[in-house]
């Protein structure tokens, strides 16, 4: 058993869900948090009206699924990330789940 962890800008929230589908992933959790990204410049000019630390509203989108699908949906975010360079890749990370209540696959 896999535990398959997204993070993403909220507005991708959908697109996001239609991989999660694409992959055979059907059930999944989504958790709104906000993410912080500190892009310090050091010229000031450039940076004149903003404090450096922008705040985005995220989700966490996860899923406990078994090995190949988790890969599925890593590959297709990696391919729509390689194609859409938008500043805010969509993150996916895989962790092995060594022990559960449930059965593990």
């Amino acid at each position: 058993m896999k535990l398959l962890v997204i993070t993403c800008l909220k507005e991708y929230q959908k697109k996001v869900a239609h991989f999660m589908d694409q992959a055979g992933i059907l059930i999944f959790s989504v958790s709104e948090t906000i993410g912080f990204k500190d892009q310090k410049n050091s010229n000031l000019l450039d940076n004149w009206f903003s404090s450096g630390n922008e705040q985005f509203n995220s989700i966490f989108l996860f899923s406990f699924t078994d090995e190949v699908k988790a890969e599925k949906a890593l590959e297709i975010i990696k391919k729509y990330n390689a194609e859409n360079e938008t500043g805010f890749p969509i993150h996916v990370f895989i962790i092995s789940v060594d022990k559960s209540s449930l059965p593990i696959a």
